[in-house]
Parts: structure tokens; C-alpha cells; sequence
């Protein structure tokens, strides 16, 4: 008799790969600010975080006979943090194997069988695009505080363990700035503080490419006289210009604007997320602004300990994602479980320059 190789579908390493086929969704602020690099996913609960301070210090100049003076060595912080788990799981109940599926042919003959191995893909998908809006959010939280709060939470929806964590030391966080007058005021003035934001990074010896405006700022930026004037075809200061485009659900693009010397990518954010009362909540406030860079940060993953759907003992995987499967035979019902351990950070201190509540 012939040997058959069978393949476990439900198996951890398995259901991982099945994960690695979907493509996921685009997000603004985690897709360009923290992207997962070499070395960003931990073999351990608590991930490592660490980041210089930007150092403008000159070379001395030595007499030949001295040949070298010696320097210090650029000091960094190195902090330990466990990120919070995030696991959410779709239950697969017989109803849903009997009855027809979303846009499948009134009469097609799918098996249970094969309505189990579509909907299990389609669970997946689902259940990555909802870890993955919570990593945008954490992305932006991060972002605008220096610092991210996670909530964990229980089964039955009550509150569970506050995980805080700052990457600032102190009372205040060096990356606010605070606008003298509001944007949208007779004495507004959003070229100078945008340059004063651009400087504040410069002097830790970072470049600033990119200013990210909330939704509400968009109106007023596109409109103000001293913009505008700047735009006027008649000078011939190559300030830039205004070519909205979408490059991202939720989130578009003013073009590259000259502010001071600085080129900046204007980027307006719109993209909103669903909260547990159903309301469309923007990830980044209405009324922000923000001077930043691409790669500013980094998405670093803990690792997750479970026991497998094939297995009876815990085993440990160190992934952006663990899948696991759990059975229910008393009502004939099985979950797919997604599993992550996130946590956003900066590469390097304070990378980004924060401005609330900018028009009033």
C-alpha cells in the first residue's frame, strides 16, 4: 500500500503559514513610522527597548603629536517592557457550515468540510485586520503621548490588568510643542511654528520629512492667507505646492512643502476606527499636527506561550501572529484564536514633534 503525507490543517505551524498567504491591510502610521524589522521579535515575554539621544558634537582638532583625543561613547537607554496580549477568536458553529456563505451560488454543493477550510481563511483575515487596527492605534497613541496606556480586558468584557508605558523620563515628554496662537486666529502662524517644530528636531541631529495635519487643520492649512501667498505663482520662492492625492485609506497627501529649508511631505490623517459603542473614533486628532520621519519607530512582538490544538503540553512561538484552535464537542462548535504581543516604540529619542488643539 502506498504511504500518504498527510498535513494537519490545524496544526499551530500550519495554521501560521496559512496566515503568511493573506495579505493584510495598509495602515498609515504603522506601515511607515513602525515597521517590523531583523531582530524586532523576541524569543521572550518582555521585549527590549532601547534608543540614543541625536548628538550634534563636533571633532576636535589634535597636533600631530597627540594623534587622537578620546570622546565619550554615545550613552542609550535600554528599557524592558512585556507587551500586553491581544487575542480575539471567531467561533465556527454548525449553522455556519449548513447555511450559505457570503456571495456563494444559491445552489453550489460545498461540503462542511470545505465550508469549514473557506471560512477558517476568511476568519484569519478578519482577525489580523483587527489586530492590526490596534496596532495603527498603539502606532499613533505612541506617537502623540511618547508613551502608550493598554487596557487589557476580560472575557466577559469586564476591565483586567493596566499595562502604561513611556519613553520619556520625568513629569513631561520633550516632544510637545504648543502653539503661542491657534492656526486658524488673526495672529496665527503656521509656517513659523512648522519651522520652530522642524528645529526642535534638528537639534537632536534628526531630519524632519514629513508633517502630518488632522482633518480639521486640513481646512484651515489649505486656506491660510500666508500659504496661500507663499503658493503664488508670481514668486519664485520654490515654496511647493498643493496636489491632494489619497495614498493610504483615510489619509492623503498636500504634496511636499518648503518650510524654512525644510521639504516636508504634508500628510492629512482621516482614518478612523470603530470603538466598542460603534463610533467612528480618528486615529489621529482632528486638531493635531505633527513633524516627524519615516522609520521613526518600530514594531517589536513578544513571544506567546499556548497549548496547541495538536498537542497537550505549552509550547512557546515567537511570531507577529500564533494562531491556535479550540474545541467545543459538547455543542459541535470550534474557535480560531489570534494571538500577538505588540508594543510600538521609537528607534531614537523623543523622533517626533507633537502640536494639540493647533486651531481653536
Amino acid at each position: 500500500m502506498p504511504v500518504t503525507n498527510t498535513i494537519d490543517i490545524f496544526s499551530t505551524y500550519t495554521m501560521m503559514a496559512v496566515l503568511e498567504q493573506i495579505t493584510p491591510e495598509t495602515f498609515f502610521f504603522k506601515d511607515r513610522y513602525f515597521p517590523t524589522g531583523e531582530g524586532d521579535i523576541f524569543k521572550s515575554d518582555e521585549v527590549l527597548v532601547e534608543y540614543r539621544r541625536g548628538s550634534r558634537k563636533m571633532a576636535a582638532f589634535v597636533t600631530p603629536r597627540i594623534g587622537a583625543i578620546p570622546v565619550e561613547r554615545r550613552g542609550y537607554e535600554v528599557h524592558k517592557y512585556e507587551p500586553a496580549y491581544t487575542g480575539i477568536s471567531h467561533p465556527i458553529t454548525l449553522d455556519d457550515l449548513t447555511k450559505r456563505g457570503f456571495g456563494e451560488a444559491l445552489y453550489y454543493n460545498s461540503t462542511p468540510a470545505q465550508r469549514a477550510l473557506k471560512l477558517q481563511k476568511e476568519d484569519y483575515a478578519d482577525l489580523d485586520n483587527r489586530i492590526t487596527r490596534r496596532e495603527e492605534w498603539m502606532a499613533v497613541q505612541t506617537m502623540i503621548n511618547n508613551a502608550c496606556t493598554m487596557q487589557e480586558y476580560y472575557e466577559d468584557g469586564t476591565k483586567g490588568e493596566k499595562r502604561y508605558v513611556q519613553f520619556f523620563e520625568g513629569e513631561s515628554s520633550e516632544h510637545l510643542y504648543t502653539t503661542a496662537n491657534k492656526w486658524n486666529s488673526d495672529k496665527g502662524n503656521i509656517i513659523g511654528d512648522v519651522k520652530v517644530m522642524c528645529r526642535l528636531l534638528s537639534s537632536r541631529g534628526l531630519k524632519a520629512e514629513d508633517l502630518i495635519i488632522g482633518s480639521d487643520v486640513s481646512d484651515v492649512f489649505c486656506n491660510n492667507p500666508a500659504i496661500l501667498k507663499l503658493l503664488d505663482a508670481n514668486l519664485k520662492v520654490n515654496f511647493g505646492s498643493i496636489d491632494e492625492k489619497i495614498e493610504y485609506p483615510g489619509i492623503s497627501t498636500l504634496g511636499v512643502l518648503n518650510f524654512g529649508g525644510h521639504r516636508l511631505k504634508v500628510w492629512v490623517a482621516d482614518n478612523t476606527y470603530e470603538d466598542e459603542d460603534g463610533n467612528d473614533v480618528p486615529y489621529f486628532p482632528a486638531d493635531g499636527a505633527m513633524v516627524t520621519f519615516p522609520g521613526c519607530g518600530h514594531l517589536m512582538y513578544g513571544q506567546i506561550s499556548q497549548i496547541p490544538y495538536d498537542s497537550i503540553d505549552f509550547q512557546t512561538f515567537a511570531a507577529k501572529r500564533v494562531p491556535n484552535l479550540f474545541i467545543d464537542r459538547k455543542h459541535s462548535t470550534r474557535s480560531l484564536v489570534l494571538a500577538a504581543r505588540p508594543l510600538a516604540a521609537p528607534k531614537v529619542y523623543c523622533p517626533y514633534i507633537f502640536a494639540d488643539k493647533v486651531i481653536g
